[in-house]
């Protein structure tokens, strides 16, 4: 079994104590951030070297959403419109394509460099109030136009041979706060939220993995995120029909509370399936190594699962693609 936790370092190479670390204790993948990043060459070598030091083909991690969240920036890679300004300057008709397409081409770049996992497509429905941590992150209004671009970028990059992760399950756009500084809490009726919020994650429920929203919903659980909830986990394994590797969002953000042995105790117990923490810092990951040890028979059944469904890029003209998407606005 592979540990239950998928880690972050801190630089552009593994460092001995690093190294040492994860040969041990085996996470089950790895994230990496602006900090991890140089260029192509140096990126090639530093995923080359984390596989290496798990002697297995494991995932490696990445956001590259596009716009703010892009961790791969030009002038080695393309430089992205976030989402909703995507959508606002495509016409509707060609939406679902561009969306593809965008993705197909992350998806090219990221094969390119040893990145096999994007954390997208990003489901969440952004209100009136919603923080603008989220809001532009968005790929539209609605249940309609966001489930069908969800799944636009999830076959963009399943094309591309790039596992995609739905987040922020159940759903983070009535979030008023950044979950990255403090807690989120939505007070909205289970019945507007299963309408509206929860309803694209069921339409893609589908999907291997998924990553969860650091956000208390209070009519569902009145004390508890949705990361440490049993009760929303339960919902999203039985009214979704979620049956993929659930991940958390990264538990060293500042919505959660507690030490990282007890984070780590609380979302395993509430029926997460493995630990997601980006920092890199040494001691957080040691005190989650100790709390998580390996991933249970059935996470490591729906890991094993996912990892099926990663394969080699389909053939595809990039050049083509760039400049249809150049015709649409979208590039």
């Amino acid at each position: 079994m592979n540990g239950a936790a998928i880690f972050g370092l801190l630089g552009t190479s593994l460092s001995s104590d690093e190294k040492r670390f994860f040969q041990d204790y085996d996470p089950w993948g790895f994230i990496l951030f602006a900090r991890n990043l140089e260029q192509p060459d140096q990126i090639r070598a530093l995923t080359a070297s984390l596989r290496e030091c798990v002697g297995r083909d494991c995932p490696i991690l990445i956001d590259q959403e596009g716009g703010r969240v892009q961790r791969l920036r030009a002038p080695d890679f393309i430089e992205w419109l976030p989402p909703l300004d995507q959508m606002a300057k495509v016409p509707p008709e060609d939406a679902r394509q561009a969306m593809s397409l965008r993705y197909r081409l992350i998806a090219e770049e990221l094969r390119n460099v040893g990145i096999d996992v994007n954390c997208a497509p990003m489901l969440d429905i952004p209100i009136e109030t919603t923080h603008e941590i989220i809001t532009n992150r968005c790929y539209g209004h609605d249940v309609d136009a966001v489930s069908e671009m969800g799944r636009a970028v999830a076959e963009g990059l399943l094309s591309g041979g790039v596992l995609p992760i739905i987040k922020h399950i159940p759903g983070h756009g009535r979030g008023n706060v950044d979950s990255h500084l403090e807690l989120p809490v939505v007070e909205t009726s289970i019945e507007k939220l299963s309408r509206q919020d929860f309803e694209p994650f069921r339409r893609l429920s589908d999907l291997p993995m998924a990553m969860t929203a650091h956000v208390v919903y209070r009519t569902i659980d009145a004390e508890n995120p949705a990361t440490t909830s049993s009760d929303i986990i339960d919902l999203i394994r039985s009214a979704f029909g979620f049956d993929g590797l659930l991940m958390t969002d990264d538990l060293s953000m500042k919505a959660l509370s507690g030490d990282f042995a007890s984070r780590t105790q609380a979302s395993l117990a509430a029926g997460c399936d493995i630990i997601l923490h980006c920092n890199g810092e040494m001691d957080e990951m040691q005190a989650i190594a100790n709390a998580s040890g390996a991933l249970s028979e059935n996470a490591q059944k729906r890991a094993d699962a996912a990892l099926q469904m990663r394969h080699d890029p389909e053939p595809f003209d990039a050049k083509w693609a760039k400049e249809r998407l150049v015709e649409l606005g979208a590039l």
